[in-house]
C-alpha cells in the first residue's frame, strides 16, 4: 500500500482554530485547508465557521478571532462537506494531527460522512523522528529553522500554507521515496478509525460519558485507579481526548464556582462505570 511516489501524490495541509482545547464541548471557529499535487499548490479552501456560543476573550486572545469576526460567517454544517470533498482523496498534513482528527472525526460522525481512509501525517511528529536538532517542534519553530514566512501563527490558512511548507522540507529529504517510506520515517501511525467517538460509543458507560459531555450535565464515575480506586465520583466533563498515549476525559470534581477547581484527565481504560449524577 501506499507505493505511489510522494512527487507524484496528492497531499492536503489543513489547520482549524476552535473555541476550546477538547473535542465535543469545543468547536471549530475557523478552517483552512492547501492542496498539494506533482510539484505545486493547485487549491485553498479557508472559512471562518459561526459557532453556537459566544466565545471567550481567553481563547480569542489565541487566535485573534473575534465573536464579531464569526458573527455573519456560516455555521460548520453549511460549509462541512465542502470540507470533506477537498480533503478525502489525499494523505492529510496537520501540526498535531491528533488534535485536527479529534475534532474532524467526531463532525463527521455527526454529519454521517465516513471518515477517511488514508493515514496522516503529522509535522510535529516528522519532527521528532527526523531530529534536526531544533529548539522544540512547534510550527512556528521550524518553520524559523527552514525560512519559511510563517504569516499570521494561529489563523488557519497561513498555518495550514506554513504547514505544507515544513512537510515538504521533511519529504524533500527523500526525494525517491514512496509514501510508505514517508510513513516509516513519521514512525508513528496516524489513522482516522482512532480517533472515532462513534467507536466509543459501542460501550455502554462511554456512550453515557460522550452525552454528558455534549449536554453539559455532570456524572459520577468510577475510576479504578488513583487514590480513591473503586470509589465513585462526581464530575463535570468537559470533553473527551482520543490519544495515541491513552484516550482520556478531562473533567473537574467539586463546585464549578470555585478558583481553585482545576480539570483532571481520567484515562478512559481505567473507568469502569460512569452514570448521571
Amino acid at each position: 500500500m501506499h507505493a505511489k511516489p510522494w512527487l507524484e501524490s496528492s497531499f492536503v495541509a489543513i489547520d482549524l482554530e476552535t473555541t476550546g482545547k477538547y473535542p465535543l464541548d469545543a468547536e471549530i471557529c475557523e478552517m483552512a485547508a492547501v492542496k498539494w499535487e506533482k510539484g505545486q499548490i493547485v487549491g485553498t479552501f479557508q472559512s471562518l465557521i459561526k459557532p453556537t456560543y459566544q466565545m471567550g476573550a481567553e481563547v480569542i486572545k489565541i487566535h485573534n478571532i473575534t465573536n464579531e469576526m464569526v458573527e455573519s460567517a456560516p455555521r460548520l454544517n453549511e460549509k462541512l462537506q465542502e470540507f470533506y470533498d477537498f480533503i478525502k482523496d489525499s494523505y492529510l498534513i496537520a501540526h498535531h494531527a491528533p488534535f485536527d482528527l479529534g475534532f474532524l472525526a467526531w463532525e463527521f460522525e455527526k454529519a454521517r460522512l465516513p471518515l477517511p481512509t488514508l493515514p496522516v501525517f503529522c509535522t510535529s511528529l516528522m519532527s521528532q523522528a527526523i531530529n534536526f536538532n531544533t529548539a522544540n517542534h512547534r510550527l512556528a519553530t521550524l518553520a524559523e529553522y527552514f525560512k519559511i514566512d510563517a504569516g499570521a501563527a494561529h489563523r488557519a490558512l497561513d498555518d495550514a500554507k506554513t504547514c505544507l511548507a515544513v512537510a515538504l522540507r521533511f519529504f524533500e529529504k527523500m526525494p525517491e521515496a514512496k509514501v510508505s517510506d514517508l510513513l516509516n520515517a513519521q514512525q508513528t501511525q496516524l489513522l482516522w478509525p482512532r480517533y472515532s467517538i462513534e467507536a466509543l460509543m459501542e460501550r455502554e458507560h462511554f456512550l453515557a460519558m460522550v452525552r454528558a459531555v455534549v449536554d453539559k450535565f455532570e456524572i459520577v464515575i468510577t475510576y479504578e485507579s488513583g487514590s480513591r480506586p473503586g470509589q465513585p465520583r462526581k464530575v463535570y466533563p468537559m470533553g473527551i481526548v482520543r490519544s495515541l498515549a491513552g484516550d482520556f476525559l478531562v473533567a473537574t470534581e467539586g463546585n464549578q464556582e470555585g478558583d481553585e477547581v482545576r480539570p483532571k484527565r481520567y484515562f478512559l481504560q481505567h473507568i469502569s462505570k460512569v452514570v448521571r449524577a
